[in-house]
C-alpha cells in the first residue's frame, strides 16, 4: 500500500516513515512544506496520504490547502489529516467534499501505534475516521440535539467516529438491530435520509454536526 507523509518535524516525518514501513506500507514520498505537496500527491497519487495540518512557511493551514487543492483535481484522494488541536475550522473544510476518504486525528494518538496503523489502513480502505476528541466538540458546538437520548447521543458519537454497526454494538453491549433502530430514530430526528454506505453516512452526521 502506498502512502505519502507531510510533515515539517524530521524527527516525527522519520518517525511515521520507519512506522509505516515497519507495518508493510510503501512511503513514496515525505514532504516537509506545503508548497511541495500538491504536486507531491497529484504526482504519486498515494492510496493515503498523512498530513499535517500546518505546514511550512506560515504554520497555519498549509497542509489542508494543499490537500484541498489536489482534490479540486483527484477528488477520491484518500487523506489522514494530523493536527496538534481540534480546529473546528478544519474538520469542516476538509468534509464539505463527498468524495474520497478521509481521517482528522489529533497527532497524540500516533503514541498508540496499533490504534494509528488501524486509522490509516481504515481511510485506505475508503473509510471515514475521526478522532473521538474532535468528534466531542462537534457534538456539543452543535445545540440542536436536545432532542436525542443519551443512547441515541451515544450511538451518533460512535458512528461519527466512523464505527460500524457491529462494533457499536460490541462497544454499548447490544444488539445490531437495536444499533439500526437507534440509527433509523436518531436520523429522523435529525432530518437526514438514511444511507447503506457508512462513508457517505458518517460524512452525512459529520457535515450535519458542524454546521
Amino acid at each position: 500500500m502506498r502512502v505519502l507523509i507531510a510533515e515539517d518535524q524530521p524527527l516525527l516525518r522519520d518517525g511515521l516513515t520507519r512506522m509505516l514501513t515497519a507495518y508493510g506500507f510503501e512511503v513514496v514520498a515525505a514532504v516537509a512544506e506545503g508548497t511541495e505537496l500538491t504536486e507531491a500527491l497529484l504526482t504519486h497519487r498515494p492510496d493515503v496520504s498523512v498530513i499535517d495540518v500546518r505546514l511550512p512557511p506560515t504554520f497555519t493551514d498549509e497542509g489542508l490547502r494543499a490537500v484541498l487543492a489536489a482534490r479540486a483535481e483527484s477528488p477520491a484522494l484518500p487523506v489522514l489529516i494530523l493536527s496538534q488541536y481540534v480546529e473546528q475550522l478544519y474538520a469542516r473544510e476538509l468534509l464539505s467534499g463527498r468524495t474520497g476518504a478521509v481521517g482528522y486525528l489529533l497527532k497524540d494518538r500516533i503514541g498508540d501505534v496499533q490504534q494509528f496503523i488501524d486509522a490509516v489502513r481504515r481511510v485506505a480502505a475508503g473509510h471515514t475516521v475521526m478522532d473521538p476528541e474532535v468528534v466531542s466538540q462537534l457534538l456539543h458546538h452543535r445545540g440542536s440535539l436536545d432532542g436525542l437520548t443519551p443512547r441515541e447521543r451515544e450511538v451518533l458519537r460512535l458512528m461519527a467516529e466512523g464505527r460500524s454497526n457491529a462494533a457499536i454494538a460490541d462497544a454499548l453491549t447490544i444488539t445490531e438491530k437495536s444499533v439500526s433502530n437507534l440509527i433509523n430514530a436518531l436520523f429522523a430526528k435529525l432530518g437526514l435520509p438514511p444511507s447503506t454506505t457508512d462513508h457517505r453516512r458518517v460524512l452525512a452526521v459529520l457535515a450535519y454536526l458542524n454546521q
